[in-house]
This record gives C-alpha cells, sequence and structure tokens, in this order.
C-alpha cells in the first residue's frame, strides 16, 4: 500500500545548527534569504533567534537542541508538520546529546522529507525546481513493521 503525502509549494522549513555551524547556517541563510522568505521557518533556541534577526522575518522558535528542541522538531516530522530539515551538525565535535541527534537524523529518513546536514546539499535543495511546486512524497509503509511479532 503506497502512502503519499503532499508536500505544498510554501514549504515548512526546519533549521538546526551545532554551535560550531551557527555562524555557518546564518551565513547560509543570509545567501538564501529571498527563497526563505517564501517559506515557513522553524528553528532550535539560539539558530532560531539568529536567522531571525539576520533576516529580518519571523522563525517559530523551538528550545535549545539539548534542552528538547531536537525532539520537538522530530515530533513535528513524524506529525507530518515540516517538511524540510536543514541540519548542520559538527561532524568533529561530540554532542552531549548525540542520541538526540541520531534521533532526529533517523526521522528525517524515516519520514523521507528533505533532508540536508551541509550547506550544498541544502543549496541543491533550494535551488530544486521542485522547491517551488507542490510535490508528492512516498512515504515508506511501516504496518509490517508495527504489526510483527515480537
Amino acid at each position: 500500500m503506497k502512502i503519499i503525502r503532499k508536500i505544498p509549494n510554501v514549504k515548512r522549513i526546519a533549521l538546526v545548527a551545532h554551535d560550531n555551524k551557527k555562524k555557518d547556517i546564518v551565513e547560509w541563510a543570509v545567501h538564501n534569504k529571498a527563497v526563505l522568505a517564501k517559506h515557513f521557518l522553524f528553528a532550535t533556541g539560539t539558530t532560531g533567534r539568529l536567522i531571525e534577526e539576520e533576516l529580518d522575518r519571523p522563525v517559530t522558535k523551538l528550545l535549545s537542541g539539548p534542552l528538547g528542541g531536537d525532539q520537538q522538531i522530530g515530533a513535528m516530522i513524524a506529525e507530518g508538520k515540516l517538511d524540510v530539515l536543514i541540519f548542520f551538525w559538527d561532524p568533529m565535535q561530540a554532542q552531549p546529546h548525540d542520541s538526540d541527534v541520531k534521533a532526529l537524523l533517523r526521522l528525517g529518513v524515516a519520514w523521507n522529507i528533505l533532508l540536508a546536514c551541509d550547506r550544498a546539499t541544502a543549496d541543491f535543495i533550494l535551488t530544486s525546481p521542485l522547491m517551488h511546486t507542490d510535490y508528492e512524497v512516498q512515504i515508506p509503509d511501516y504496518n509490517t513493521y508495527l504489526t510483527r511479532s515480537v
């Protein structure tokens, strides 16, 4: 059974960045200000505040990542309330909330949302012609997984 979710032409984009990547995501957001202005933005704590200040447009700010913001974003993904996750994570530094980071990335893949962990991929997503149109995404059917006997 195919499960289809429609991603509207106006996307709901989550922006997340580790401390060492906040400068990078803010620079990326400024560079892509015109495109981002056409979409709804969500972000974890400080990242949201910094982006909101630089873009001079509202960003729905959630908790800081380590205080539950990553989990809030994950819940929004699972509930079908986000279409894109731009997560500039730091591959060179261990994070005290690494299990939350892994869970967030796992949910992005599990629910087949657009997911970028670096600037190049984020640029490709934002410049795709599909970014400005409705798009149908096939969601994996997890019924077999949910009904299996343990």
